[in-house]
């Protein structure tokens, strides 16, 4: 399983975040034991076969253009008139044999195993993370010579993938851009085969083609981190300026030119009181990581509250909440999904247990925090009610 720890055991740890991490690329060699549990050929035809796919979710592209739709699904209209496309599997495999490659988009989303190893770089990274899975079967390249906006980590699942990197033509290109980034000239800067169990790892902004080594079937997962920028601080920044007058007055526009200037010295004024605060990039760091909602899940069917029983299994579901210990005072503050709470320091391990994002039983959070299953089950249930817990096994 990829955990937190995990991965950064296979990225390198603190020298990947030092020497590596938004500067260049990396390929980090593995096995195919390294990552099977993760997806399977058999998994990716049940996901296709039960759920409800549509473009872009579900989409096949070839050469950098969209395979129509009508090439591979027919549409389906339910009796109360509502309309989905369903795959056709021949039109697909013929698709997929003339060189288009499958993409699903989110897969995190519907298949736990990655979703879990999503969460374990989520909090191994600090920023949110959404896995896309890549499937072709010829040399012919889905995408073209192309670019991303954001950071990727590669995962080779079955086959051989070949990447040709070119670097970057623009320091730093963003989705929000004011102009994009020349294409590449020349060869690539490096021409890569990944076989299954390698990982690769790709900074935004690296022009890069693909396509299946050799013609054969091959399966990579691509880790999409998102992006913080400068101009994302700015915006946070401002966000937490709105409490100051300055900021909450009407731009004087029909004004004369010197209350214009006043307006805009006071402005400048609390934007660099706020920038030159030296701890300013660790607030911004706390306040996205204690207030992202996480990947919500449902805990029924216990809508209110949970029951009593030590077998109830719940897990954190936020992967960036924080907990801070306040000793003079006896309590500790975890802070998750938009809330923090204040509990007696006696949760403290419970908490630390619930922060690894391991499932735990009420049961087993009870005994570390010698305190009886009632009172967990009632301190869990306050936190599945701010949406930053969810039970994952229950007890009937």
């Amino acid at each position: 399983m990829l955990d937190a720890a995990s991965w950064a055991a296979r990225l390198g740890g603190d020298s990947f975040l030092a020497q590596t991490f938004n500067r260049s690329y990396a390929v980090i060699p593995g096995q195919v034991a390294d990552v099977a549990d993760l997806l399977s050929w058999d998994d990716l035809n049940a996901i296709l076969a039960t759920q409800r796919l549509e473009p872009p979710r579900l989409r096949l592209s070839l050469e950098g253009e969209m395979v129509p739709l009508h090439r591979y699904a027919l549409p389906v209209t339910t009796r109360r008139s509502v309309t989905w496309h369903r795959v056709q599997p021949a039109e697909l495999h013929a698709r997929l044999a003339e060189g288009a490659s499958l993409v699903l988009d989110s897969i995190e989303k519907i298949h736990p195993p990655i979703g879990t190893a999503a969460e374990g770089l989520e909090r191994f990274l600090g920023t949110l993370v959404q896995v896309n899975a890549y499937a072709s079967w010829t040399g012919k390249e889905g995408f073209g010579t192309h670019w991303d906006d954001h950071d990727v980590v590669v995962v080779q699942m079955y086959g051989a993938k070949r990447w040709r990197l070119y670097g970057s033509t623009r320091e730093a290109p963003t989705f929000r851009d004011v102009e994009s980034p020349d294409p590449p000239e020349g060869e690539p800067v490096a021409d890569i085969v990944l076989t299954a169990g390698d990982v690769l790892y790709l900074p935004r902004g690296w022009w890069h083609a693909v396509s299946a080594d050799q013609g054969s079937e091959s399966l990579h997962l691509t880790f999409g981190l998102v992006t913080n920028t400068g101009a994302d601080l700015l915006t946070w920044v401002v966000d937490q300026l709105r409490s100051r007058t300055a900021l909450r007055l009407d731009v004087p526009r029909f004004a004369s030119p010197s209350v214009q200037a006043r307006y805009v010295e006071n402005l400048r004024a609390e934007v660099l009181r706020e920038l030159s605060d030296p701890d300013l990039v660790n607030r911004w760091a706390e306040s996205m990581d204690t207030t992202h909602y996480g990947r919500a899940i449902t805990s029924l069917p216990y809508i209110e509250g949970l029951p009593v029983k030590a077998e109830v299994t719940v897990r954190l579901t936020t992967p960036r909440a924080r907990l801070t210990e306040h000793a003079p005072k006896g309590i500790v503050t975890l802070a998750a999904a938009g809330t923090a709470w204040d509990f007696a320091v006696q949760a403290t391990p419970l908490l630390r247990m619930l922060l690894t994002g391991e499932p735990a039983t009420l049961g087993a959070l009870a005994e570390i925090a010698r305190l009886e299953v009632k009172d967990v089950a009632a301190l869990v249930s306050v936190l599945i009610e701010g949406q930053a817990v969810a039970v994952v096994g229950t007890a009937l």
